[in-house]
């Protein structure tokens, strides 16, 4: 199996059977493990993200790559298990995550014209799926800041989407209709009507990014609209924060790393495993 038949496969029965897949961006090796155990303890496919941004801080490509591997190996983790490079911000990033054996890259030429969009997401695709690796992008902009990328919501027009997702031969569309990253500002906006139109359109596993907020009736509602893929971050380091914070008030003596982190990892546990079950990738795998 090459290594992008695991995302297509995952993403297309969750698409099929309309439930979504959750994706997690890691921070770290905490967060790699916890995502990775708790996916084996629920029984669900599951997709490590990595945002462009975090993934020099983290060691690089080649080095996240193999330590996915190598963590999937010694954990016994068979249930489906992707790395995916999120918001790949230039066609030679999304290269080099094919090159260090990433699973999955998403080109985010979101904030350029929709022509140079298609023109470079079409050379990632040739590039990615002659490497076995599926693609995602992005029409639209989604709002808030992600690992200190900051950027203003913008609606994805409608027609843009279907000229990408038809030009360049994408595996997953993310749509930017009203979802941030981030702590949301008052209450979301999601369009449902625009991906109602959307879906009778193209039949294409939709993403949503910027889940963290999104209230359980709307997630759902998201997903019957064809979402099968759902980015989180801000929840997750929200819940670890809090542990480690909370942890290290009230045990102001503490130095022992192990003891200091955790109440944080089993916080991450906690919120991975809530997160698995309200998308409905529960026991999928």
């Amino acid at each position: 199996m090459k290594s992008g038949d695991e995302m297509y496969n995952i993403l297309n029965d969750a698409f099929k059977k309309r439930y979504a897949v959750p994706q997690f961006n890691t921070n770290g090796m905490i967060w790699m493990e916890s995502i990775l155990k708790t996916a084996k303890k629920c029984r669900a496919p599951v997709i490590v993200g990595t945002t462009d941004k975090i993934v020099d801080q983290l060691g690089g490509f080649r080095l996240l790559a193999q330590t996915f591997r190598l963590m999937k190996e010694e954990l016994n983790v068979t249930v489906p298990a992707v790395l995916h490079l999120d918001h790949g911000q230039a066609v030679e990033r999304c290269f080099e995550a094919v090159d260090a054996g990433y699973d999955s890259v998403m080109y985010d030429g979101s904030k350029l014209s929709i022509e140079d969009n298609v023109e470079n997401t079409k050379r990632v695709v040739e590039y990615a799926h002659r490497n076995g690796v599926t693609v995602e992008a992005e029409v639209g902009s989604v709002g808030g800041t992600e690992d200190g990328v900051y950027s203003d919501m913008l609606y994805a027009d409608l027609n843009e989407c279907i000229q990408l997702v038809q030009e360049t031969s994408i595996d997953s569309l993310a749509p930017a209709l009203g979802s941030v990253h981030g702590k949301y500002k008052g209450e979301p906006n999601l369009g449902f009507k625009e991906m109602e139109k959307l879906r009778f359109t193209l039949d294409i596993p939709f993403v949503l990014h910027g889940a963290s907020g999104i209230s359980d009736e709307e997630l759902e509602k998201t997903i019957s609209y064809g979402h099968a893929k759902i980015n989180y971050n801000t929840e997750l380091n929200i819940a670890w924060s809090n542990a480690l914070r909370k942890n290290l008030m009230e045990n102001p003596e503490l130095h022992n790393p192990m003891e200091v982190l955790q109440p944080s990892k089993d916080a991450l546990n906690q919120t991975i495993e809530k997160v698995i079950k309200r998308t409905g990738a529960y026991q999928q795998a």
